[in-house]
């Protein structure tokens, strides 16, 4: 499931995000969603989210 749309993401999911360092390689970071920061509904590169290590990136898939 793609991640940018704000409805289908909770704290407690498991989710690829891309880094902000990443973002030229696309490499994914695996973890559980801690807190959602993007705002608006949707956002075509994926909703911003903070995992419970306290990485921020925005979400490719949700995995659970």
């Amino acid at each position: 499931m793609s991640g940018q749309s704000r409805a289908d993401i909770r704290p407690g999911l498991e989710v690829d995000i891309v880094l902000k360092q990443d973002q030229p390689t696309g490499k994914l970071t695996h973890g559980t969603v801690k807190d959602i920061l993007t705002n608006s509904p949707r956002h075509p590169h994926g909703i911003k989210v903070r995992l419970t290590d306290g990485q921020v990136g925005r979400v490719k898939n949700i995995t659970s």
